[in-house]
């Protein structure tokens, strides 16, 4: 995994997974058009489905994808080209169903404050380090240190998700 470099979209703390992947949608089974939705009930990011291009990363507070267990919510912002979402905590069952898709979630101590105190913004550029953990805002200046992911966690994205990885394994 390389340096990547996108605009930030900006939220808060205790982003649900109805806020990121409303439940409306749910009998949607085409990850593909999953990241219509993306958002879409989230107040003043309702156009991020329409806006959010390849290369842009969700970046969070604390506690981010809390609510039910629902992959769309990963999905939806897999399949938009979002590489990776930024966030101080998120929930477990997120994480675990991010992580057996093979999408990096980068912990950041910190982040809810940078969110707070403007150092990072909404529309920043950011250049972010998957295999080191450093955020660098591009606009701002300001630099921010997250938990690389883990070798494990690399292999499972490298194969496409944790059942690509098993498979693999078999061999």
């Amino acid at each position: 995994m390389s340096k990547q470099t996108g605009r930030a979209w900006v939220f808060g703390d205790d982003v649900d997974t109805d806020l990121i992947y409303h439940n409306k949608y749910l009998a949607e089974t085409d990850p593909k058009q999953m990241p219509q939705y993306a958002f879409e009930y989230y107040p003043g990011m309702e156009t991020f489905a329409k806006e959010v291009r390849p290369g842009d990363f969700v970046v969070a507070g604390k506690n981010f994808g809390c609510g039910s267990s629902r992959e769309h919510a990963v999905y939806c912002l897999q399949f938009a080209g979002v590489p990776c979402v930024l966030a101080e905590t998120c929930s477990r069952i997120y994480y675990r169903n991010a992580i057996n898709n093979g999408y990096p979630v980068l912990f950041v101590k910190g982040l809810s404050q940078a969110i707070a105190d403007g150092s990072i913004k909404n529309g920043d550029t950011l250049e972010v380090d998957l295999d080191t953990g450093d955020i660098h805002d591009v606009d701002t200046g300001a630099t921010v240190h997250g938990d690389a992911v883990s070798d494990l966690e690399h292999d499972i994205m490298e194969a496409g998700g944790l059942f690509q990885y098993m498979k693999a394994q078999q061999h």
